[in-house]
């Protein structure tokens, strides 16, 4: 059963789950959202006009981007129950068939991915930080206590992810309804002592103060779009809870508390102007301080875990579609498909992690370097939507027109106000997005180039086995070999060398290529093509859900069904090991060549990745230019 279909009965389980795990980046927003609208580099005066104007952009940013765009039309774009950008990639290309088309929409792709590594870096920093900057407002003697204890926090919600998020994961979502009723209570009882902030629902407020404010005003919209930051969990991790949870989820209790606590900041700024120092936590009881520290910090470090699941969830998807290395991924539960331990993006993480905590000291400093990735993606994730309603929903071009237009005049204002803040730190996600595309797009490169190496040196098997009865009397071994290839028309370059070294042939030889679709999960009755030729030859095509993680022996079993039965303990697995070395007449560039070769010798070996049994295997080695 896909997520598309939950059971109705499962329906608030999973809302609840949803505001555990999909809401808790933006849940913590309020936490830094208004501080740097009237503190940050580009700071607002908080007159009762500009308070309301800037209630009213918050709000009315909140419903268009958030209610509408994100929750009625992107998740919309459902690929077999998955979202994400990578997802929404691969739905966009299903029917776009002109190379100049595909490769303008894996760009898109690719930099959207890029963007978002940007987010997972700037997320748990600035999350973690502006909880535990509570203790300054407790007692500020505590502020040298800050950094240290925030990366003490971050360095432990890191060791904790080889564990998986299963046990932990039980108790997000309990945790995260607390978090979302004391922001809603803490907002009302603000309300009431100044309930003139409900005149921000008007949307002239937000007209009146562009008009009155005007490019200070755009400049502002910088600091606004924080409020929004997480609006790509929503569609990244509908595959993990569904659409329709996630929807009541939002209505029912995020919103009306994100809402609440805002306005209810801004009744206390409007009561008193000192309070825009911390407003969030100036709203709170000086009883309850601590105890607010200690829930905003667990809210901060969920959000982050979010934030950190989403990024293993796509990497393991950029892995499957060949975007970039295959590396070690450990499935951390045997129930849930989507737990997965990514160890060596883990350690990556951690440590840009501790060195932007490091460089940029508080979550007012990271607050302008926040934004950046958020709108970027957000630009992409339009452009994509409106290709799949070209497409798939076979809207007609003017309305898709009008919607991608008016999405991106949206997108566009929050994104050409956060370049403004490239010298005050906006540069960090870019240079990161910058670094990690150029290694995506190097990696993709670099594979296309040796495929077509790959192919120059091929031969053709159709070839081989015609001419094997005519060849001398030829060794035939007793059991089965098994050949991993990416090609159905070539001979394995394994098997190729095997034959010249040994002249000798298993007397069952099965050549079998795994294939990576663009829908997230297959029917396990969809799994294996099972194709025989002559001379003991068989072709084994397996078919996997770029969600999913290939298991050979699981195919070998499969094939049982197909009339080809495989005892693992008779059987050898030949792996092609390829060694690359420097052209004359490189295809690539020279920072290209040298970034694929140092990528390609980590590349984890195919017997980790596929799970082969490694004392069957029997390794190859070729050498190529590249």
């Amino acid at each position: 059963m896909t997520s598309e279909h939950q059971p109705h009965g499962k329906l608030i389980p999973l809302a609840i789950g949803a505001i555990g795990v999909v809401y808790g980046d933006i849940g913590t927003s309020p936490l830094y959202t208004m501080k740097e609208i009237f503190n940050g580099p580009h700071a607002v005066q908080p007159t009762p006009d500009n308070i309301l104007g800037i209630l009213s952009l918050i709000f009315w940013a909140l419903i268009f981007v958030i209610s509408i765009k994100y929750v009625s039309f992107v998740m919309s774009a459902s690929n077999r129950g998955e979202g994400g950008i990578m997802a929404l990639m691969a739905l966009a290309l299903r029917r776009r068939h002109r190379p100049s088309q595909r490769n303008w929409i894996i760009i898109l792709g690719l930099l959207g991915t890029s963007l978002f590594s940007g987010e997972s870096v700037i997320t748990p920093a600035i999350s973690v930080l502006s909880a535990v900057e509570g203790l300054e407002v407790a007692a500020p003697s505590l502020e040298r206590y800050v950094l240290p204890l925030s990366l003490a926090i971050l360095i432990g919600l890191f060791m904790i992810q080889r564990h998986g998020t299963g046990v932990i994961g039980l108790a997000f979502g309990p945790i995260m309804c607390l978090w979302f009723l004391t922001l809603a209570v803490l907002g009302w009882h603000s309300i009431e002592q100044n309930p003139v902030v409900l005149e921000a629902l008007n949307p002239v407020r937000g007209i009146k103060y562009f008009l009155a404010n005007g490019g200070h005003a755009f400049v502002a919209l910088g600091a606004v779009v924080l409020a929004l930051t997480g609006a790509e969990a929503l569609y990244a991790d509908m595959g993990h809870f569904g659409k329709r949870p996630i929807q009541v989820a939002w209505f029912a209790l995020v919103f009306p508390s994100l809402l609440l606590n805002y306005f209810g900041q801004g009744a206390l700024i409007l009561r008193d102007h000192a309070a825009i120092e911390n407003p969030f936590y100036l709203l709170v009881p000086s009883t309850a301080m601590y105890p607010m520290i200690a829930l905003a910090t667990a809210a901060t470090v969920i959000a982050s875990q979010a934030v950190i699941s989403g990024a293993f969830s796509i990497a393991s998807q950029a892995m499957r579609m060949d975007y970039i290395p295959r590396i070690l991924t450990v499935h951390t539960s045997s129930a849930a498909k989507g737990q997965i331990f990514v160890p060596a993006l883990n350690r990556t993480l951690l440590l840009i992690v501790i060195a932007t905590v490091l460089s940029f000291k508080t979550s007012g400093n990271l607050a302008a370097a926040y934004g950046i990735a958020v709108t970027g993606t957000m630009v992409v994730t339009t452009l994509l939507v409106g290709i799949v309603a070209l497409d798939s929903w076979k809207w007609p071009a003017y309305g898709a027109g009008a919607m991608v237009a008016l999405f991106l005049i949206v997108d566009g204002s929050f994104f050409g106000a956060n370049l403004l803040k490239i010298p005050q730190g906006g540069w960090f996600p870019a240079v990161l997005g910058t670094l990690v595309f150029f290694v995506m797009s190097t990696w993709r490169r670099g594979r296309e180039v040796l495929f077509h190496r790959l192919q120059k040196a091929a031969v053709s098997l159709t070839g081989f086995i015609a001419e094997l009865p005519d060849n001398p009397p030829l060794a035939r071994v007793p059991g089965t070999a098994v050949f991993m290839t990416a090609r159905h028309i070539s001979m394995p370059h394994a098997l190729q060398q095997n034959f010249q070294h040994n002249q000798v042939l298993h007397d069952r030889v099965v050549l079998l290529t795994v294939i990576t679709e663009d829908t997230p999960y297959l029917a396990e009755g969809d799994r294996v093509e099972v194709d025989r030729l002559d001379q003991g030859f068989y072709r084994v095509t397996a078919k996997y859900g770029f969600m999913e993680t290939p298991n050979v022996p699981e195919i070998l079993s499969l094939c049982h069904s197909h009339g080809l039965d495989v005892e693992l303990r008779q059987t050898s697995f030949f792996i092609g090991r390829e060694t690359l070395i420097p052209s004359d007449r490189p295809d690539l560039n020279p920072w290209q060549e040298r970034l694929f070769l140092a990528m390609f010798r980590n590349t984890s070996s195919p017997i980790q990745l596929f799970d082969i049994p490694p004392e069957r295997v029997v390794e190859v080695g070729a050498q190529f230019e590249v």
